[in-house]
């Protein structure tokens, strides 16, 4: 049985906590108070788009497109993260917002997933695939008694341990304003060395869909790393 008010509970802390910590964390930026709201609501945005958007292609191209997809159940992290990222891009595009605020998110991202995937294994989704070692789990809502991955407690611990050490990094002053893209890196290489143990379905070479997506996100940001660590050019004066 899914305990749905845990899960829900759960999940709210998620989403205040991340909220709390990254206002603490964007105080230093000099951003006003509207470009805040710009920033946070492209983070939701696009958090909320990109976590919905590979369900709605797959079940549209399987079912039909309708307007109904969007309230369907399925959600996966993973594309939300990603969203949020380029919706708070876009919101700095549109806003004209130069400063960087790549940092702030790390962070306050790491703990609100964290948090979330602990409401995950609390509500029964998002389980592993059967197993014989003695940690493993029956999820009710999986459909037989076997024991299975608690991958949800793996990935907590994974984007909590991240938190910590991205914590760390800003404390030390190390890889400044590339800590979203080096925790996007790390999760997308974690993905895919996880999902031989999750039970998705392989689609090519043995892979899954997700990892298949993994490998150009995985791409994309290492230009954008790349992009960004190039020194600014030096304007000489006129």
């Amino acid at each position: 049985m899914i305990v749905r008010p845990l899960y829900a509970a759960t999940m709210l802390l998620a989403i205040v906590a991340g909220v709390v910590i990254l206002r603490l964390r964007q105080r230093s930026l000099g951003l006003t108070t509207e470009q805040r709201w710009m920033l946070g609501l492209g983070a939701f945005c696009g958090g909320m788009i990109g976590a919905k958007l590979p369900f709605l292609i797959v079940d549209g191209w399987q079912q039909g497109w309708s307007a109904s997809l969007w309230l369907a159940d399925g959600k996966t992290i993973l594309a939300g993260i990603v969203g949020a990222y380029f919706g708070v891009e876009f919101a700095k595009w549109t806003g004209r917002i130069d400063i960087k605020t790549g940092d702030s998110f790390a962070v306050p991202a790491a703990v609100a997933v964290g948090i979330g995937r602990i409401g995950c294994y609390l509500g029964g989704c998002c389980y592993g695939a059967a197993t014989t070692l003695p940690w493993g789990q029956v999820f009710p809502g999986s459909g037989d008694l076997q024991p299975r991955h608690p991958t949800q407690l793996y990935e907590a611990g994974f984007h909590l341990t991240c938190a910590l050490l991205l914590w760390g990094l800003d404390r030390g002053g190390w890889l400044r304003h590339q800590h979203m893209k080096l925790y996007l890196l790390c999760y997308l290489g974690y993905r895919f060395v996880t999902e031989f143990i999750r039970p998705e379905p392989q689609v090519l070479a043995g892979l899954t869909l997700y990892q298949l997506a993994t490998i150009p996100l995985a791409l994309l940001f290492g230009v954008l790393w790349w992009r960004d660590s190039k020194p600014a050019p030096i304007r000489l004066p006129e």
